[in-house]
């Protein structure tokens, strides 16, 4: 994938065996099937659990990827943890094996930390991995993480790595800080990621990149046509029918949604298992977010293989 804009990423849902260990095989076929709908594979995201997955796990299933075939080109895998030795071990450990870029939280536990200590974290992650090749994506997500990055913060990590720092996955859910990331360091070549696709639109038209969305696990191809047709007549009506989906998916737990929906699509129930301390739906939302879904015609064609 080249940095064109209009690219669509997949925080990829992360399936589970009775166990509750990863089921890789699946993993492997979903990957697949999301990327015949022409999105890309941000796999450990938020909505892949990835903060319930541990640093080995994580790693099996990056090394089973790109040994079933998967480009690592296609491959934006979330390597941000608390723990600096453990970001430093997964985007070594992804960065050898070639993607495209990391998609990075700041440690997250401690909060109220200065721009500083966020500095001098991202600083210590990118000196230790020691590598050109090395592409990061920060992923600012203030409601979950409440360790926002700031303005001055990218622009000083940009002045001092400015190949390394690459790109921002904005899931602040407020439009004006996305447009002012791409406003202020957008035309210099940094990638402005909207955290949903309900901000599409509005992110290619300011000149941003795209979206990193989690609702591209379920409804991939409509938000990939937007993303490659953004200048079309249609444009604000592929937008407004984005949003109508979304909303579907928001208003239940999040994460237990999307594996509900993938559950249902793909015939196959071990969908629906989430690791704790995360559950899944329960009868009465599974029955009205089917129900609201089907007024709505949705589908995901093709899931059936997977």
């Amino acid at each position: 994938m080249s940095h064109d804009k209009g690219r669509v990423w997949s925080p990829v849902i992360t399936p589970f065996g009775a166990d509750l260990a990863p089921d890789t095989e699946r993993f492997v076929t979903h990957c697949r099937w999301l990327l015949e709908q022409e999105v890309g594979l941000a796999v450990f995201g938020t909505n892949s659990e990835a903060n319930s997955l541990a640093v080995e796990e994580k790693k099996q299933l990056l090394d089973a990827l790109i040994e079933a075939g998967v480009p690592a080109t296609r491959l934006m895998p979330g390597t941000g943890s608390c723990a600096l030795a453990d970001t430093v071990a997964q985007t070594r450990h992804a960065v050898a094996k070639g993607v495209e870029g990391v998609l990075m939280l700041p440690p997250f536990y401690y909060k109220g930390v200065s721009d500083e200590g966020l500095f001098r974290y991202f600083s210590e992650v990118i000196e230790r991995v020691g590598d050109d090749r090395l592409r990061i994506y920060l992923y600012h997500i203030p409601p979950v993480s409440q360790v926002p990055l700031s303005l001055a913060l990218i622009e000083r990590l940009l002045k001092a790595y400015p190949k390394n720092v690459v790109g921002l996955k904005d899931s602040s859910g407020d439009w004006s800080n996305t447009q002012a990331v791409i406003e202020q360091f957008g035309g210099d070549g940094f990638h402005v990621y909207a955290g949903s696709e309900s901000f599409l639109l509005q992110t290619l038209r300011a000149g941003g990149a795209g979206c990193i969305s989690a609702t591209a696990n379920v409804n991939p191809g409509p938000i990939a046509r937007l993303a490659r047709t953004w200048q079309a007549g249609d444009a604000d009506e592929q937008q407004a029918a984005l949003v109508r989906t979304r909303k579907i998916f928001e208003r239940f737990p999040v994460i237990a949604a999307l594996k509900a929906a993938t559950a249902r699509f793909s015939g196959s129930e071990q969908w629906a298992r989430l690791r704790p301390p995360l559950v899944e739906l329960n009868e009465q939302q599974r029955d009205e977010l089917f129900a609201l879904l089907d007024d709505g015609s949705f589908d995901m064609p093709g899931l059936k293989q997977s």
